[in-house]
């Protein structure tokens, strides 16, 4: 078979997958799920601390769907809804919104609502519940999910069901969360090139504020299904900004942790070897405050992944703002960003230093320098890497996306070696820089979702140094293009500082607003 025919094959298979997997929406949406509860709401949960650790004020949401999981898991404790009837409303808004934005891609919905039975029947019987209990949520591909399709989109693995959860997954289980289904990521997570969340099994996931745009990627799916309300969370992994890119262009709530912080176990790609230190896991949410509890969860060893430590996860409700010191930068000399980002990001240092804390504009540099390093060790190995994903999943057919980066010139050991050194270099100056602050304002990229017809340069993004670094970074919606598409702050603090990062994007989120619902997620 010729090269053109086995590329029109597959993507016959593609359509084939999709038209299947919208029949099984269809059936269940149509069947088992009745219409979305609906419940009017009594006050913000949120917390009262020296840190102004508090949800953004305006109008109450009044539909279920559009709570974050602190205000359903309020309700749930007064009892004044179930989680059957939560759960029944995310699934009702999933099959309202999913045929045009395509970011769930496998559901789970039977074993979701006995689960949500059973958390409720708990509930009456007094029994201790935590914070998730009763609370749905989705889970980007690339991770392993017990007895529910996990394809990581690649082809070879598209009617893999694992016996498993992966270890992020089986905490937020073992919490009393719902799994509610699959969210979509490109293959392996590398894959989607300039279409941001697209795949060979599953195709293209569109940005609910533009069906036109990109999500963004990897962690597309996952952002874009809690920015239309299908879940309150997902939990997405970041290898250069995959959490963060799709925060920002979703207009949602993302943060990568410290390296080390939160265990790989069951994700595509794995952990250990030459890029082991750039790849975390995450939540995306649609406020900070849920970020935080969901990170709580997931976070700390689970003796599998060796690089996880048991470090300490400081309360953001124990940050004092006012003493932070804080350096900002709006461009870094890569790619100069659109004059609204620009005008957001000094927005937001003028907004910390009104409150009393000392802010600075300075970069400390090294974009540059890691890109090139970062794209000659893709491939330094000609390719091997990628192919042994390939060849552990079974796929022969992989991506274009994938394809790119199975040839290329091998390095000699001695130039991989100092490509290393070069790495560790950026990371021991970025380190001496860090001291001085305790927390980074930047963009998290330098355009907003781009359309699929003028994808932006791949050096647009402000993330992928802090994966170098292991520096936490939260993302969070503080501005708009002119064609109404979220920008999001970026939130960068030195290692091990979780809490710093989310207290200054929780005050962020009070100050500019957060999350908007999108048009099409809106009640019709």
């Amino acid at each position: 078979m010729s090269s053109i025919n086995q590329s029109r094959s597959t993507e016959a298979s593609s359509r084939k997958l999709v038209s299947t997997r919208r029949q099984f929406f269809a059936k269940v949406l149509g069947g088992a799920v009745v219409s979305a509860a609906w419940v009017s709401r009594s006050g913000f949960f949120s917390r009262v601390s020296a840190a102004e650790w508090e949800p953004s004020s305006g109008s109450a949401p009044t539909r279920l769907v559009e709570m974050s999981a602190a205000q359903l898991a309020k309700l749930l404790q007064t009892g004044q809804t179930s989680s059957v009837e939560i759960v029944t409303a995310c699934l009702d808004q999933i099959g309202r919104v999913n045929d045009r934005i395509n970011a769930v891609v496998q559901l789970c919905a039977e074993r979701a609502l006995k689960e949500a039975k059973l958390a409720d029947q708990t509930r009456l019987k007094g029994q201790p519940t935590g914070f998730l209990h009763g609370i749905p949520f989705t889970i980007k591909d690339s991770l392993e999910t017990e007895g529910v399709i996990s394809t990581a989109g690649t082809l070879g693995l598209k009617d893999n069901v694992p016996s498993v959860d992966a270890t992020a997954v089986a905490r937020l289980r073992a919490a009393g969360g719902i799994l509610l289904g699959k969210s979509n990521t490109p293959e392996f997570t590398l894959g989607g090139g300039a279409r941001g969340t697209w795949n060979l099994v599953y195709g293209q996931t569109c940005n609910p504020y533009n069906l036109g745009h990109t999500p963004r990627g990897s962690s597309g799916g996952a952002g874009a299904i809690v920015a239309s309300c299908g879940v309150p969370f997902d939990i997405g992994s970041d290898f250069g900004g995959s959490i963060r890119s799709p925060a920002h262009a979703c207009g949602v709530v993302g943060i990568k942790p410290t390296f080390g912080r939160v265990p790989r176990t069951g994700h595509w790609p794995g952990y250990g070897g030459v890029f082991d230190s750039y790849q975390q896991l995450g939540p995306l949410s649609r406020s900070v405050g849920d970020a935080w509890e969901v990170l709580r969860i997931i976070s700390g060893p689970d003796w599998k992944d060796a690089a996880i430590i048991p470090a300490p996860l400081r309360d953001p409700a124990s940050v004092d703002l006012k003493k932070l010191r804080v350096a900002f930068y709006e461009d870094n000399g890569l790619m100069t960003p659109t004059a609204e980002t620009r005008a957001m990001v000094r927005a937001a240092a003028r907004v910390f230093e009104e409150h009393g804390a000392s802010v600075t504009e300075d970069y400390h540099g090294g974009f540059a320098e890691f890109s090139e390093i970062r794209g000659r060790l893709r491939t330094a190995d000609g390719g091997e890497w990628f192919q042994r994903m390939l060849d552990k999943a079974g796929t022969t057919e992989p991506s274009s996306g994938i394809r790119r980066y199975l040839t290329g010139e091998k390095l000699q050991t001695p130039e991989i070696t100092l490509l290393l050194q070069k790495q560790d270099a950026i990371r021991s100056k970025l380190a001496a820089w860090i001291k001085n602050y305790d927390l980074i304002l930047c963009p998290a990229n330098a355009f907003p979702a781009p359309s699929f017809e003028k994808p932006v340069p791949g050096n647009a993004g402000y993330t992928n140094l802090y994966n170098l670094t292991g520096w936490p970074a939260t993302v969070v919606r503080c501005g708009w293009s002119p064609q109404g598409l979220p920008l999001g702050l970026q939130l960068v603090a030195p290692p091990w500082r979780e809490d710093i990062s989310l207290a200054a994007a929780a005050f962020m989120e009070t100050s500019f607003g957060g999350w908007k619902i999108p048009a099409l997620a809106k009640d019709s």
